[in-house]
């Protein structure tokens, strides 16, 4: 019997996967790009026997659709968006449309920051314990493929905001909302409240039996939390206050309490992920742990052991008392405070690229405190020179990382940092975050 016609906007990683599982459930799939589909991803579909088109999306292919299935890439404006929503075909996200063919349950992570550092650690947690547990989302593989070709019980998702707009029926059965800053404004019409709304869909439809975790010390989560009524056992966590059920910080030590019978606290010096960021993730997968009854040496171990996420405040040498760290994955200016927040002093700061209308004032403070230069690196630099002409006495223009390490390597004295944080995308110099990082260690390493 045939199923309907599903057509798939987008073909990357979560659109192939689509593919994949909309082909073994019987559907008829078609799948539209309007760029380049890259060679590996159009063998897929050819070894699949799917048809697709790129470099265009065919109305005619497209608006006979049951249903559609869009890359979180692509926005709402996109003309043939409007011209599918003219018409009433429903789009949804591929993390939607997976979820209904697996009884997996989902941990779904989101916030502005620091959700693939939860992701990675929550994973490690939960294989370490033994559970048959996959990762997918904006991380790994796509969750659609591994609903076709695996059998898991568990699935930690790294969820975008992106990928929530178009989630609609789908629930988590524990959600966590790390925290809501400015980034991407461009798709919520400049307006935060709208932002934030997004980010707090990843509790939608969530019942008594699910839970939700989320950052007490945050304003903007608590700002957006005061007009719901969130059904599920909430859980906060804080490092500024005493909390009676979720995670709190006292002192040094980090304490997760569910139910008075089995506390679980190790000093913050134990945790292999270290700045205060981090004992925020380490905080929201511990208490992920909890619920699901992992025993406190397993969850202190893998805090433990962890390996740090590369391109994410990586450590990459230390080189004539000099600490070289690439943090290449912050493309916003709150990953790049995060960034200085968590070094000490003495900071020649490489930053640039392409500016999502960012807005520098968050960082003032810190760089004043902080930072002794900046290094810019990026094909159009005006907008950090007026930001920081007033704070910073050095600031050079760089073109490539090379450049951009050798003057930091001539800026730079015994007990400094150099740090690669740039709070803006790559893609002026670069091809993406992962090569720009790259091309960092690379110049780091021909010191």
């Amino acid at each position: 019997m045939e199923k309907g016609r599903i057509v798939i906007l987008g073909a990357g990683e979560s659109g192939i996967g689509a593919a994949m599982l909309a082909q073994k459930q019987g559907f008829d799939v078609f799948v539209s790009d309007f760029g380049a589909i890259a060679d590996r991803y159009k063998q897929a579909l050819v070894d699949m026997d799917v048809a697709f088109e790129e470099k265009q999306h065919t109305q005619g292919s497209i608006l006979n659709a049951t249903e559609v299935i869009k890359s979180p890439g692509i926005p709402d404006t996109a003309p043939i968006v409007v011209a599918l929503k003219k018409k009433n075909i429903p789009v949804i996200s591929e993390i939607e449309f997976a979820k209904r063919y697996t009884s997996a349950k989902t941990i779904c992570i989101t916030g502005s920051n620091g959700k693939t550092t939860t992701t990675m650690l929550t994973y490690h947690i939960l294989k370490k314990a033994g559970l048959n547990v996959g990762l997918a989302g904006n991380i790994g593989h796509s969750f659609a493929a591994q609903v076709a070709t695996e059998t898991f019980d568990w699935y930690v998702l790294e969820i975008s905001s992106f990928m929530l707009d178009d989630m609609h029926e789908f629930k988590a059965d524990i959600a966590v909302l790390l925290n809501i800053t400015p980034d991407h404004l461009d798709r919520y019409e400049y307006k935060m409240a709208n932002y934030a709304a997004s980010k707090l869909r990843v509790a939608q439809n969530q019942q008594q039996a699910d839970y939700f975790i989320y950052c007490a010390d945050d304003e903007e989560t608590l700002k957006v939390l005061k007009g719901v009524k969130i059904k599920a056992t909430a859980y906060p966590f804080s490092i500024r206050k005493k909390v009676d059920q979720g995670a709190y910080l006292e002192g040094n030590n980090l304490h997760i309490n569910l139910n008075q019978k089995d506390q679980l606290t190790m000093s913050i010096s134990e945790l292999a992920l270290q700045g205060k960021h981090n004992i925020y993730n380490s905080m929201a997968s511990g208490i992920i742990a909890k619920v699901l009854d992992i025993r406190n040496d397993t969850i202190r171990e893998s805090m433990g052991d962890i390996k740090n996420i590369e391109h994410r405040l990586e450590h990459v040498a230390k080189i004539s008392g000099v600490d070289y760290i690439n943090d290449s994955k912050a493309t916003n200016v709150n990953s790049t405070w995060y960034a200085l927040e968590s070094v000490n002093a003495g900071v020649i700061l490489i930053l640039g690229g392409v500016d999502k209308g960012n807005d520098y004032a968050m960082l003032k403070d810190l760089v004043k405190k902080k930072v002794k230069a900046i290094v810019c690196l990026g094909k159009d630099n005006k907008r950090i020179h007026e930001a920081f002409e007033d704070d910073v006495e050095i600031i050079v223009n760089t073109f490539s990382a090379h450049e951009a390490v050798q003057v930091s390597y001539h800026l730079a004295k015994k007990g400094d940092t150099v740090l690669l944080s740039p709070a803006c995308a790559s893609f002026d110099l670069f091809k993406n975050y992962e090569d720009r990082g790259n091309q960092f260690k690379m110049a780091v390493k021909e010191l």
